[in-house]
């Protein structure tokens, strides 16, 4: 549940940060975000 909160958090800040991005944008920080969760699973004991 933690790694999906740090995800959340993530996707909010983009999309609020970022109000102007472009759709190609949008994909390439969704594909970031996406590796972002696999890497804590992998290194993270939650």
């Amino acid at each position: 549940m933690k790694i999906y909160i740090i995800w959340l958090i993530g996707v909010i800040l983009w999309n609020f940060g970022y109000p102007e991005a472009k759709p190609l944008e949008d994909v390439i920080a969704a594909v970031a975000l996406s590796y972002l969760s696999v890497f804590l699973k992998k290194y993270i004991k939650v």
